[in-house]
């Protein structure tokens, strides 16, 4: 087989799984009305597939920010900041991501998945161990090869093979740096992190924690689970992305080892990556205060997320193992996913659909993503049309 005719195989693995006519991986979308709605078809839809977790895409205050910048700095900056300088905007969002979390010190990067190639690559390398969480996004996997590390998973949330695993280690614990994520983007649960920063700190190993999901979401401010467990100060690096409350594109590190600096010299995907254009730097500073006083944003967002995960719930539907903005349906087979997407659709409902072997342990997934913006009505009429198609699903 050939390199093209591996592509070929690939597409007709896909075809096979998807019905002829149904485009449910990058649906066209036509027009984006609101937080909540867009245009898919001829129809008005209500999303429920973005990470929009705060409702900020539309916030007045970053798009007027982020029309500034493009008419003071224009369009993008040609280069990558090794080679072409450094900014003054961003430089200080790295300065106020560093304050947020009384870090010592903070890099951007252009996207969140190359804030994990980034950091992770220029943290470890040939001899050193990877240990990472079964369900970590395939960014914490990329960079992990990218490393040429050693890479061994432990099973999701296990915390009694995070320590088999470590215990066989030995001394290599101590070159060792566990992955974890805050919230899980597939079954939305939160990892138990009080225990893994005690398996950690007993093993001399390095932990990083990825916020992505829980940026916005956990906290009395927004920082993630590390603020929300009080646990910030025992983390050692912490990444996260903008491309979901704060609505941008981007991704960061933190950290209070001075050694974090170091990685702008190590880390290829920070050196030859053009840096993030001024509009998105400007929009992002903006919206890290807004999340930052977002209190009231978060108590919507965890209402909505309550109200529909406890009615899935009672409707007998499976549901991922604790209530969050990723509301998580769990299918035996790709073929009810499908049914159960394809009818939300034809309801002006927008959510993800997840199939083997993206999902754990073989199954299928539609997910919903709650975010802060959606009315009771909304999440109402999300609620009611899960009730009315679950006979025709759960057989």
């Amino acid at each position: 087989m050939n390199l093209l005719e591996k592509l070929d195989a690939a597409a007709a693995a896909r075809k096979a799984q998807l019905p002829t006519g149904l485009s449910a991986f990058g649906i066209p979308i036509e027009e984006i009305y609101s937080p909540t709605e867009a245009k898919i078809g001829q129809r008005r839809i209500l999303l429920l597939g973005t990470n929009n977790y705060l409702g900020l895409s539309f916030a007045p205050e970053c798009r007027e920010a982020a029309h500034e910048a493009i008419d003071k700095e224009g369009t993008g900056t040609t280069g990558s900041r090794m080679a072409n300088g450094n900014y003054s905007g961003h430089r200080a969002l790295e300065m106020e991501f560093a304050e947020f979390y009384q870090c010592l010190s903070c890099i951007v990067f252009t996207t969140g998945y190359q804030a994990n190639l980034g950091t992770i690559s220029g943290l470890i390398g040939a001899g050193d161990v990877a240990l990472i969480d079964g369900d970590s996004h395939a960014s914490i996997y990329d960079g992990c090869i990218l490393s040429g590390a050693d890479i061994i998973r432990f099973r999701h949330n296990d915390m009694a093979d995070l320590e088999k695993r470590l215990r066989r280690l030995g001394e290599r614990s101590k070159n060792t740096l566990i992955i974890v994520e805050g919230i899980y983007s597939m079954l939305g649960d939160q990892a138990p992190l009080a225990e893994i920063v005690n398996l950690k700190n007993a093993y001399g190993s390095t932990l990083l924690l990825d916020e992505a999901h829980s940026l916005g979401v956990l906290g009395e401010t927004g920082q993630g689970l590390a603020e929300k467990t009080k646990l910030s100060s025992e983390i050692d690096f912490i990444t996260g992305t903008f491309s979901k409350s704060l609505c941008g594109i981007g991704g960061y590190c933190v950290s209070n080892h001075p050694q974090l600096d170091q990685l702008r010299y190590v880390s290829h995907p920070y050196i030859f990556t053009a840096s993030p254009s001024p509009a998105t730097i400007a929009a992002t500073r903006v919206a890290l205060r807004l999340l930052r006083n977002g209190s009231k944003l978060r108590e919507q967002l965890w209402r909505n997320a309550q109200q529909l995960y406890s009615h899935l719930k009672i409707v007998g539907y499976q549901v991922g193992p604790e209530p969050g903005p990723i509301v998580a349906t769990i299918l035996d087979n790709p073929q009810q996913a499908l049914a159960l997407w394809n009818g939300l659709l034809e309801n002006n409902i927008y959510v993800n659909l997840i199939l083997p072997p993206a999902a754990p342990e073989g199954k299928s997934l539609v997910r919903c993503s709650v975010n802060a913006a959606h009315t009771a009505e909304q999440i109402e009429y999300v609620c009611q049309t899960f009730s009315k198609l679950y006979p025709s699903i759960i057989q």
